[in-house]
């Protein structure tokens, strides 16, 4: 993430943090309002950790490396007396 990305991503979730701590004024210390609150906690660790490391480059994708498939319906002689348990359906349903 680049720095105002990750500038961003901190004031929003201070921003979260504060509805929270407006929420919890309204509802208490409910269930949903504690969860609520760990999410936003979480989100904080986790930003903090992704500050933290160097980001990783992604690996582009070669056009070698994709494999086509077509759209073309498959022949069903290619499934001929292939088993078919588990997947569902029975041969004669066909």
């Amino acid at each position: 993430m680049s720095t105002s990305e990750m500038m961003e991503l901190q004031r929003t979730i201070g921003h979260l943090r504060q509805c929270v701590g407006s929420l919890r004024n309204t509802y208490g210390d409910a269930a949903a309002v504690q969860r609520l609150a760990n999410d936003v906690e979480r989100l904080g660790i986790d930003a903090g950790d992704l500050d933290a490391s160097p980001p990783r480059l992604a690996h582009p994708v070669t056009e070698a490396e994709r494999v086509r498939v077509p759209e073309a319906p498959y022949d069903h002689t290619l499934w001929q007396g292939a088993d078919d348990e588990g997947v569902g359906g029975h041969p004669h349903e066909r």
